[in-house]
């Protein structure tokens, strides 16, 4: 369940519970009057069952709260209360499949934040697969998958082509592209360097077949992406971090810049070429399979995880 906290105008409080009231899921509201300071107004607080959130969220902006008021939510990690497991069991669906579209949308926003954090995570994830490509060490390049932050810029394009928000979807690849390219610079001159101690030469990348299928993209990599790309979007909106884990280490987008990195040093433009190849079927496998999987389920979610409310009250 979901913890709300909502400060609401004086005047728009009686349409905030008239809200509450006839939503299926909601339990545990308390009114506390005249208790905000900044925003001045009533305090309400309630728990409600994930499946009900998107409703009630959006009713609560069109009274204008997130405008005159505000409204604040939190994962309720132990609940103790046959009251709230029944308003669980009376929402529609099941709250490990409810996708919470607020929740979404910020977390997304957060993720293609150009940060120094997001540029010293993706170089650091590159580095470590470039060293995995030179001394033929598949642990070394799982390393650098699961380090990359890449995927949240990735389900940001998602959200934003179902959205039709253009405007999201070009910070996402600006995100995207500058961290990849910034990513690639540093490892291309680490490379160099690494060439002109005499520690890497032309033949460094023979014999290592077991991480060839890094500059062989085929088939399988683009179902690989599709796969990987579903099951992130799936892990991100139902709050299943930990299969975000395994998505990581399906992809090859990050150890494909590494092994970039190093044969644009080493001149070999064929294994370049390969490389490129493969970050763009895993990117462009990632988006098809996210797009689809938000669309699937915004639809399951209009369909039936929606129906339960009675027709919306006025802001009076």
């Amino acid at each position: 369940m979901l913890h709300l906290r909502v400060i609401s105008p004086a005047e728009l409080s009686g349409g905030v519970l008239e809200v509450l009231d006839g939503c299926v899921g909601v339990v545990n509201i308390v009114v506390f009057p005249g208790a905000a300071r900044s925003p001045a107004g009533d305090l309400v607080q309630f728990d409600i069952a994930r499946e009900s959130a998107n409703e009630v969220i959006d009713r609560l902006q069109e009274l204008g709260l997130h405008a005159e008021g505000s409204i604040a939510a939190e994962q309720i990690d132990l609940s103790i209360s046959e009251v709230a497991d029944r308003a669980q069991e009376e929402a529609p669906g099941d709250g490990d499949d409810a996708v919470v579209w607020a929740e979404f949308a910020q977390r997304v926003e957060e993720d293609i934040q150009l940060t120094w954090a997001f540029l010293v995570f993706l170089t650091i994830a590159t580095l470590l697969a470039a060293i995995g490509v030179i001394v033929n060490s598949p642990i070394l390049i799982i390393g650098g998958m699961v380090m990359g932050p890449e995927f949240g810029p990735i389900a940001a394009i998602c959200f934003g082509l179902i959205r039709v928000d253009r405007h999201l979807i070009g910070r996402a690849l600006r995100t995207l592209v500058l961290g990849f390219a910034t990513a690639l610079a540093i490892t291309l001159a680490c490379a160099l360097v690494a060439r002109w101690l005499g520690w890497i030469g032309v033949d460094s990348l023979n014999g290592h077949e077991e991480i060839e299928f890094i500059v062989k993209p085929d088939r399988w990599s683009f179902i690989v992406a599709l796969l990987a790309g579903a099951a992130g979007v799936l892990s991100v909106t139902a709050g299943k971090s930990s299969a975000l884990v395994g998505v990581f280490i399906s992809v090859t987008t990050v150890p494909a810049a590494g092994y970039f990195a190093v044969a644009a040093a080493l001149s070999l433009w064929g294994d370049m070429g390969g490389s490129v190849l493969q970050l763009g079927v895993n990117i462009a496998g990632m988006v098809i399979s996210g797009v689809t999987t938000l669309l699937i389920q915004k639809a399951y979610w209009s369909r039936f995880g929606m129906r339960r409310l009675p027709a919306r009250p006025g802001p009076g």
